[in-house]
């Protein structure tokens, strides 16, 4: 399900994940970003083939035009596989993206395989037609997912990611809090079993979903008993100092 600026997704542990979806401004600043590092590689790779050439143009007369065959071979590879090479390796992500804090992932919230991301770039060529990106834009103003051609065929889209917060976590001490037992007190046997559950599952999932999950239980939990955003930047610091209590707790009863 999704909104018009969001992409929300409901998970097996009745967990929201919500990921800001990127707009047409922020991709598009983020190809720009890719296309001036494709042009580089390019200015960079056809100065060595003409280095490379020089000494052989005094015995070849065909030499100039075998090298700038090579340099039309070298722009084709680069265009066509700079883009899936990247988000395949990147998970999801080409420089001009990582820069920008964008990524690309499945509509189901999942990250994407290497067939997504040859799958989605293939059809980049159909998005520029007839020129400048024209029926990719045209596209993405009609979808409510912001998703150009390629990421109707792969299933995918671009989401704004939001740099991992490495501030200290501030909870406060058990003594501090108006329950004797401490905060872990005021979780309901629910919310300890979605926080144990995500604590089972967290190493097999993805950086950014693991993020995420984290992200929705905290701020579920703090809301409700009143801990400030503040006072937890760290999620998962964050859950796991309130199943520390909850045993500490328990070993006391």
């Amino acid at each position: 399900m999704s909104s018009s600026d969001k992409l929300t997704i409901e998970t097996p542990e009745q967990t929201t994940l919500e990921f800001p979806l990127a707009g047409i401004g922020s991709r598009f600043l983020a190809i720009a970003l890719d296309m001036l590092l494709q042009v580089a590689a390019v200015c960079v790779a056809s100065i060595v083939l003409i280095a490379l050439a020089i000494p052989f143009a005094f015995f070849f007369s065909s030499t100039g035009l075998w090298a700038f065959a090579m340099i039309i071979i070298v722009v084709f590879t680069i265009y066509a596989s700079y883009f899936a090479l990247f988000e395949a390796l990147w998970n999801g992500q080409t420089p001009g993206k990582r820069w920008t804090h964008l990524r690309v992932i499945k509509d189901t919230g999942r990250p994407i395989s290497p067939y997504d991301a040859v799958l989605r770039n293939l059809l980049r060529i159909v998005d520029w037609l007839p020129t400048l990106y024209a029926s990719g834009i045209v596209t993405m103003i009609v979808s409510r997912e912001n998703k150009r051609i390629g990421d109707y065929a792969a299933g995918t889209v671009v989401i704004h990611e939001k740099p991992l917060e490495a501030s200290r976590l501030k909870l406060p001490a058990a003594g501090t809090l108006s329950s004797p037992l401490g905060l872990s007190a005021q979780i309901t046997l629910e919310e300890l079993q979605v926080v144990e559950t995500f604590f089972e599952r967290r190493d097999s999932l993805e950086p950014d979903v693991r993020w995420a999950m984290a992200r929705q239980i905290a701020n579920r939990i703090g809301e409700r008993v009143g801990i400030p955003p503040g006072a937890r930047p760290d999620s998962e610091k964050f859950l796991e100092a309130l199943a520390e209590q909850r045993r500490r707790s328990a070993r006391f009863r």
